[in-house]
């Protein structure tokens, strides 16, 4: 019949299988493995499979790093970890993370299980990994770390990953014995190097990236001369009765000097504003409807600082009774979330995007939206946005409101491009590097396509193209 998919498999075969497969699923979509190549199963090629560790996480830096399943992008491991978690000596030699250790997710939903990063020791704190997480670490005679999360990642590892997990109403699984099963090719190890350079290579570009992200605040906080500034912090202090009301506020929080001396240090520069003033478009998203089609949704954890994340992992909803539309050059504030409110980013990205009901979206054709973005995110900025939060510890938010009351200096334009041309300068060294990370996957794809000299060429044409 047209359209039926049917395979018969032997009876040997299904039990020989460690999870005694016996789904339709597991037999009908077996990927295409290129004759003139050796396969061998991952586990015959790996000198370590590991869980994370379970254990209770927070978002105050209160112990070590630890690396979750949303952390990991353009098969690299992120280099900005929100969560940690306190352990002893003894777990953190036995969960600490070394330099190019595999991470395979192997739990959560279909979209999310089997994604696959290449750890980077960069944050200088040896990070840990959750126990929703698996370490592979490769025997570099046969296989280097950057092919395996490479051939994880393309479409033919993917394909594997996904004919192996088991999906039930909230959650997919994946079991790492099963991932060990899967029939790996073994390139030549010319080809392999050729994708830890390119590994290598994005790896640096993003560490440029963050620094001059850093470089940007640095601009901004020399411009006002306050590179160097402690704030205030008195044992004590008092507040009239009638600025209580006038603010509608009487937690102490409100009142703290250094809120003050902020505002004061701003006000004296004669360009301060308050944001209210100068926002064309002060608004949260709402709550998408998801679904198959529509644009990007971004939410609180894609909005990074001074970055939004962007990807095929972003779920989509229809724009139909949406407030407000992302656009390019658009500022996202992240609303909610212990340790991660307040954060802010310019969205540079072409494509039309849905904010959720946690992110507000700042318009304004007065001020560069790059420079407000880092402002926002610098001292000054933070400062602000701590003091007009409202909430508990385990419930706080930042609505548009409190947004247009932030004090905003308007830095001269040199200050202000000068900050701009630095910023975009890191994202262009993110976007080469996520072209070469893909050219890398690419090419193991090519490489059981169309054999491994084509794979060569292909990574020769990308390049010379650089």
């Amino acid at each position: 019949m047209e359209g039926l998919e049917a395979s018969i498999s032997n009876h040997e075969e299904v039990l020989d299988n460690k999870d005694w497969r016996v789904d339709s699923d597991f037999w009908t979509k077996e990927p295409y493995r290129n004759p003139d190549l050796s396969y061998v199963p991952i586990g015959n090629l790996l000198t370590q499979s590991q869980y994370g560790i379970s254990i209770a996480m927070n978002e105050d830096g209160e112990g070590v790093p630890i690396y979750r399943m949303n952390e990991m992008h353009d098969m690299l491991c992120d280099y900005t970890i929100l969560k940690a978690a306190e352990v002893n000596d003894k777990e953190r030699r036995l969960f600490g993370l070394n330099d190019r250790d595999v991470l395979f997710n192997r739990t959560n939903s279909y979209q999310w299980v089997g994604r696959t990063g290449l750890y980077k020791g960069n944050e200088g704190t040896r990070a840990i990994f959750a126990s929703y997480l698996v370490r592979f670490r490769t025997d570099e005679t046969s296989i280097l770390p950057e092919f395996l999360t490479a051939f994880l990642s393309c479409k033919f590892g993917q394909q594997e990953v996904k004919r192996r997990s088991r999906q039930s109403i909230n959650q997919t699984n994946v079991n790492p014995e099963e991932v060990k099963e899967i029939l790996i090719p073994v390139l030549d190890m010319g080809l392999q190097t050729r994708l830890k350079d390119a590994f290598n290579i994005a790896h640096h570009a993003r560490l440029t990236a963050l620094e001059k992200v850093n470089e940007a605040e640095q601009t901004l906080l020399n411009a006002l001369g306050l590179a160097d500034w402690t704030p205030p912090e008195p044992l004590s202090y008092s507040a009239r009765a009638s600025g209580a009301f006038a603010a509608g506020r009487w937690d102490a929080q409100y009142f703290r000097p250094l809120f003050a001396e902020v505002e004061h240090r701003l006000s004296a520069t004669g360009g301060a504003v308050k944001l209210g003033a100068i926002l064309d478009i002060n608004s949260r998203g709402r709550q998408p409807n998801y679904s198959d089609e529509g644009l990007p949704v971004i939410n609180s954890k894609h909005v990074r600082t001074n970055k939004v994340l962007l990807d095929d992992d972003n779920r989509r909803a229809l724009e139909a009774g949406s407030p407000v539309v992302i656009e390019k050059g658009d500022v996202l504030v992240n609303g909610t979330g212990v340790g991660t409110i307040g954060r802010a980013a310019a969205f540079l990205h072409e494509q039309r995007a849905l904010p959720d009901n946690h992110v507000t979206v700042l318009r304004t054709s007065g001020v560069d939206p790059i420079y407000l973005a880092v402002f926002l995110n610098s001292l000054l900025g933070q400062l602000q946005i701590e003091r007009h939060i409202k909430g508990s510890s385990g419930q706080i938010e930042l609505y548009p409101n409190d947004i247009a009351k932030v004090v905003f200096w308007d830095a001269p334009e040199p200050v202000q491009a000068g900050v701009r041309d630095t910023v975009l300068s890191a994202f262009n060294e993110e976007r080469r590097a996520a072209h070469l990370l893909e050219a890398a996957k690419r090419s193991v794809e090519i490489a059981v396509e169309d054999g491994e000299n084509a794979a060569m060429a292909f990574l020769d044409q990308v390049e010379g193209a650089e």
